[in-house]
């Protein structure tokens, strides 16, 4: 007897330490861990930094460069002599030996400035802004593929467990059969072949439950590396699944409008289709771009500077200067109006990738629409089947026991149950996935809302 206690005070002591060692992790938490640390989301935050670079970028051409300048120099002449000169007289003398030291310091300031390029530093500007705008929707657009990603690999997880549950109910439900045959068998109501036959299906329910317990843990792992956390820590999810279905769930399809209204509001609402519409005004910008080749350019320039042969001396002479310089291309080796050409189909293949983005979020929304009624309805008839079975199966069990049924009767009518039980989860978790995929296709999904949490 004290052995047993023993026994059971340790058993119970470790599951205790088991469940304090386990981390839970909600939904939610799981959402503001992916945004925080998915590799794209932190790539493509720092790429929008170049592209605010590049707009500061822009409209500093329009602004005159300044620099300052400074250069130092000696020279050191030695001559020989010996050199015959003729003077202006025709006197011939000799050149004597000399040595001269000269030392030059000079001081400048001045730059330039862009008066005129036919619009292309204008229209530079509105280019960069255009791409820092379609760069932050993309980024946006992102996140709320992160978001949904991870609900994703969040309900797969929780598919897989409750698939563990039904699998460890289903194993003592015929574990209990296996015994009850047994006994059953001992007093001579039943043949050996019924012991055998549950024997095998009990072996196969083991067999199940092992399959189950290792789906489960390969999803887990998935979510735990698609959140870059260490597979090997003990996470408990939450399931906020069981409290949504207190919730009708017609409620949820009714939500949403008919296709057509839901499409306009996705063209307005996914930031995506945003993105690409400026990747487009971005395509014209850079065809006035090319054309500012066509016209003259014209630029100015500044200077002041002082020179001297010692330091002291700076700025005891001073030079100002200020000059123009126009440009009229007049031949350009056909390299602007290649340019041009570029940029018109530049502006045309964009045209049709934003034409070819709003046919597939039309796809996405039709579809996804037909999907997420297809699953209400798979989830319908899928709870009804569980209670059908359920009853059948209870019913074969009294046949059985009366010895009117056969044991393949009560197998199948297990199985049977065992099917319509999985099936409901599966119909279930399936049905907020597509829902939440729709949600993201209509880009209502809002990430911000999870990025303040720690």
């Amino acid at each position: 007897m004290k052995r047993f206690v023993l026994i059971l005070f340790l058993t119970v002591f470790a599951l205790t330490q088991s469940l304090f060692a386990q981390k839970v992790l909600t939904l939610e938490e799981a959402i503001t861990i992916a945004l925080n640390k998915n590799t794209d989301v932190i790539k493509a935050k720092n790429n929008l930094e170049t592209n605010r670079s590049q707009v500061k970028s822009a409209y500093g051409d329009l602004l005159p460069d300044f620099g300052l300048r400074g250069s130092w120099s000696w020279t050191r002449i030695n001559d020989d002599g010996g050199a015959k000169i003729i003077d202006f007289f025709g006197r011939e003398t000799t050149q004597p030996a000399s040595r001269t030291d000269s030392r030059n310091w000079v001081l400048s300031a001045g730059g330039n400035i862009i008066l005129f390029d036919g619009l292309s530093n204008l229209a530079n500007i509105n280019q960069k802004a255009d791409e820092l705008n379609a760069a932050e929707n993309l980024f946006e657009k992102l996140k709320q593929d992160i978001v949904y990603q991870t609900t994703e690999l969040y309900y797969n997880v929780l598919n897989a467990r409750e698939l563990v549950k039904v699998r460890q109910d289903n194993l003592k439900f015929n574990k209990k059969l296996y015994e009850d045959i047994q006994e059953r068998n001992k007093v001579g109501q039943v043949p050996m072949a019924d012991v055998y036959t549950q024997q095998v299906q009990l072996g196969n329910a083991q067999l199940a439950l092992i399959r189950a317990q290792n789906d489960y843990e390969n999803a887990k792992s998935i979510l735990l590396n698609f959140l870059a956390l260490d597979v090997l820590e003990n996470y408990r999810l939450e399931d906020p699944i069981r409290e949504k279905q207190k919730v009708e769930l017609d409620s949820y399809i009714r939500e949403f409008q008919d296709i057509e209204s839901m499409v306009n509001v996705a063209l307005q609402n996914r930031k995506d289709f945003i993105g690409k519409k400026l990747s487009l005004s971005s395509a014209r910008e850079g065809l006035t771009i090319a054309q500012s080749g066509l016209f003259p350019s014209l630029s100015g320039n500044y200077n002041f500077s002082t020179r001297a042969s010692s330091p002291d001396d700076l700025f005891t002479r001073r030079e100002w200067s200020l000059g123009l310089t126009l440009n009229i291309p007049i031949f350009s080796n056909w390299n602007t109006e290649s340019a041009i050409q570029f940029a018109k189909i530049k502006i045309d293949n964009t045209r049709e990738e934003l034409n070819a983005l709003e046919r597939q979020i039309k796809i996405d929304i039709k579809q996804g629409y037909l999907d997420l009624v297809a699953a209400k309805k798979r989830l319908d008839v899928s709870t009804a089947n569980v209670k059908a079975a359920e009853e059948n199966r209870k019913i074969n069990q009294e046949r059985y026991k009366l010895g009117s049924g056969t044991i393949l009767d009560v197998l199948q009518s297990d199985k049977d149950y065992t099917q319509a039980l999985s099936d409901n989860i599966n119909a279930l978790y399936e049905y907020y996935k597509l829902r939440d995929k729709l949600l993201n296709s209509l880009g209502r999904v809002n990430p911000n809302a999870y990025e303040g949490k720690k």
